[in-house]
C-alpha cells in the first residue's frame, strides 16, 4: 500500500514543496526512512509508532519505508512527524482521498498523541498556500500564527486523533478565524522628554530614523549615547503588514513567538553583547539559522561598546549592512536571510573613554588611541552613515534644563518624511526609505543645487572621502529635505549632512 502526504520543508525563511510518500510492504517488521533524512527526522519513527499506538490505532507490523522527496533536500525538525503518521495510517483508513491531496500537514507529536508546536509555520502556510494548496493542518498552538496567512484554510488541532477523525470526515474542525485587520503596535518605552541637552544630536537621531540611516555615536562614558539609543526605537514609523510577515518569518523559524502571537506588531530592537561570536551575530550553524543581523529585520540593531566587539565579527557585518540580506554558504547548500536593519553603534574616544572630555584627563597614549581606533576598518565605517560625537551635559542643564522634546513629537515628523519617501519610491519593491538607493536612485532623486555641489566637491576634499561616503553624504541630505518638505536638496541640507561626518572630519584634522 502506498500513500503520499504533502508536507512543507525550510531552507532559510523560505518553505519548500516536500511529499511524504509512505510504503506499507510485506515482510519482516521495520521501519525505515530516506530522503536525506536529519536526526530529529530520523528518530520520528519512534514518536509516530507510540503515537499511533496509544491513540488507539493499530500500527502495521508489516516493512515500512517512507520516503522523503525530493530525495537532495535536506530535512530537518520535528514537524514530519503528522504527514509521516497519517501516511501510515491511510494504509487502514479510509481517508477522503480529495481533502488529503488539497492540504497540507504539519506538526510534532508527543508519545501520547498530543500535536505539539512547531517553528517556522508561517513560511510553511505561505509556501503551501503558494503550491495551490487549499488548506493546512498544524497543531493549535502554531494556529493563531498560521491563520495570518490569507488565501489559505487552516485548521488547528489538539491530537493525531482529531487529525485521523477529521480526515476520514467524522469531525467537523472549524477553520481558524484569527487573521484581523492589520495594526501595528509602536514601541513603548523610555521616551526623548527624558534626556536633557544634547539637542544636535537628536537632531541626528530623527534624521537616522527619518532616512534608515546607520549612526555611530562616540563620546565619554556617561555622555547619554545608550540612553539615546534606547530611545531611537520609540521615533520609528509603525511596522507596515508586508514588513511585519518578513519579520515575523525570521521569529518564526528560530520558535521566538508566543502560542497568542500572530505577528511581530513592534519593530525589533536587538542588542547583542559585545562577546558574541559571528555565527551568533550574522547565522550559521550546521543546519543555518538566522542570527542577530536577521532576529534585527525591519528595526534597530545596537553594538555598545563597538570596538570590543572581536574584529572579525565587525567585518562580517560589511555584507548585511551593504546588500540587506546574510548569504550562509555550506558544502551542500546555501541561504539567503533577510537582515535589513538600522545599525546604532556606540563607542568610546579611547581606551579610558575620556579623550576631550574638559572634566577628566585621558590616560591613553597616541599608540593606545591609534589602536583603538583602528579597530573599526575604513570599508566598515564607510557603510555608517551618520559619524557623530556625543558631549557630556553640564551639570546646570542637567539639573535645571528644560524638558526635551517628546519621541511622539518627533515621530510625527519622520513619518512625515517616510511618506514623502514612499510616495517617491512607489512601486518599487523593498524600497522604503532613502538608505537603500542604489546609485541609479541618487542620480533620479538627488538633485543638489549647484551651490551644494560646490560645497559638498569641498567637503570631499577636505575630508578625504570615498566615493561610498559621497554617496552617504547625498542619502542623508536627501533624508533633511525631506524633513523640511522640499523636493530639491540646497547648501544647507549638504553643510548638515557634511556634519554627520564627524570621524573623517577627525581624522583628516
Amino acid at each position: 500500500m502506498l500513500a503520499k502526504i504533502h508536507t512543507i520543508a525550510l531552507a532559510g525563511v523560505d518553505g519548500l514543496a516536500v511529499e511524504v510518500e509512505v510504503d506499507i510492504a510485506n515482510g519482516l517488521p521495520a521501519f525505515s526512512t530516506v530522503g536525506l533524512a536529519e536526526g530529529a527526522v530520523r528518530e520520528s519513527k519512534d514518536r509516530v509508532k507510540a503515537a499511533i499506538k496509544n491513540s488507539g490505532y493499530n500500527f502495521p507490523n508489516r516493512r515500512i519505508t517512507v520516503n522523503l522527496a525530493p530525495a537532495d533536500l535536506k530535512k530537518a525538525g520535528t514537524s514530519y512527524d503528522l504527514p509521516i503518521a497519517i501516511g501510515i495510517m491511510a494504509a487502514d483508513q479510509p481517508f477522503n482521498q480529495d481533502k488529503l491531496a488539497n492540504m497540507v500537514l504539519a506538526g510534532e507529536l508527543s508519545l501520547d498523541g498530543k500535536l505539539r508546536a512547531v517553528q517556522g509555520i508561517l513560511p510553511m502556510v505561505t509556501a503551501a498556500r503558494d503550491i495551490g494548496k487549499k488548506a493546512i493542518l498544524v497543531p493549535q498552538d502554531n494556529a493563531r500564527e498560521a491563520a495570518m496567512v490569507t488565501g489559505i484554510e487552516v485548521y488547528g488541532l489538539d491530537s493525531l486523533d482529531q487529525a485521523v477523525e477529521f480526515l476520514v470526515d467524522r469531525l467537523k474542525i472549524p477553520v481558524v478565524t484569527a487573521r484581523q485587520h492589520w495594526s501595528s503596535c509602536p514601541v513603548s518605552g523610555p521616551d526623548f522628554s527624558d534626556v536633557k541637552g544634547q539637542e544636535h544630536v537628536k537632531r541626528a537621531m530623527e534624521v537616522a530614523a527619518a532616512g534608515s540611516h546607520n549612526i555611530l555615536l562616540s563620546g565619554s562614558p556617561g555622555s547619554g549615547k545608550t540612553m539615546l539609543a534606547k530611545r531611537l526605537a520609540t521615533i520609528l514609523p509603525d511596522l507596515s503588514l508586508e514588513e511585519a510577515l518578513e519579520t515575523t518569518k525570521v521569529y518564526s523559524i528560530m520558535g521566538l513567538l508566543a502560542a497568542d502571537q500572530g505577528l511581530v506588531r513592534q519593530r525589533p530592537f536587538r542588542a547583542p553583547h559585545h562577546t558574541i561570536s559571528d555565527a551568533g551575530l550574522i547565522g550559521g550553524g550546521n543546519q543555518p539559522k538566522p542570527g542577530e543581523v536577521s532576529l534585527a529585520h525591519n528595526g534597530v540593531l545596537f553594538l555598545d561598546e563597538f570596538p570590543e566587539y572581536k574584529k572579525h565579527v565587525l567585518e562580517v557585518l560589511r555584507q548585511p549592512m551593504e546588500d540587506g540580506t546574510v548569504t550562509i554558504s555550506r558544502a551542500s547548500t546555501s541561504l539567503d536571510f533577510p537582515a535589513r536593519f538600522m545599525l546604532v553603534a556606540a563607542m568610546n574616544p579611547c581606551p579610558c573613554g575620556h579623550l576631550g572630555d574638559d572634566l577628566h584627563g585621558c590616560t591613553c597614549n597616541d599608540l593606545q588611541i591609534k589602536r583603538y581606533r583602528h579597530k573599526l576598518s575604513g570599508p566598515l565605517l564607510d557603510r555608517i552613515d551618520i559619524h557623530l560625537e556625543v558631549p557630556a551635559v553640564p551639570f546646570k542643564e542637567m539639573t535645571h534644563g528644560p524638558a526635551g522634546e517628546s519621541s511622539a513629537a518627533i515621530r510625527k515628523r519622520v513619518i512625515a518624511a517616510r511618506a514623502r519617501q514612499s510616495a517617491r519610491f512607489k512601486g518599487r519593491r523593498r524600497l522604503y526609505a532613502n538608505s537603500q538607493m542604489s546609485s541609479a536612485d541618487l542620480k533620479k532623486y538627488c538633485v543638489v543645487e549647484p551651490s551644494g555641489l560646490t560645497l559638498l566637491e569641498q567637503g570631499m576634499a577636505r575630508l578625504g572621502l570615498s566615493a561610498r561616503a559621497y554617496n552617504r553624504i547625498l542619502k542623508i541630505g536627501r533624508t533633511i529635505a525631506d524633513l523640511a518638505g522640499q523636493e530639491q536638496i540646497t547648501a544647507a541640507h549638504i553643510a548638515e549632512a557634511l556634519q554627520y561626518r564627524r570621524i573623517d572630519r577627525r581624522a583628516a584634522i
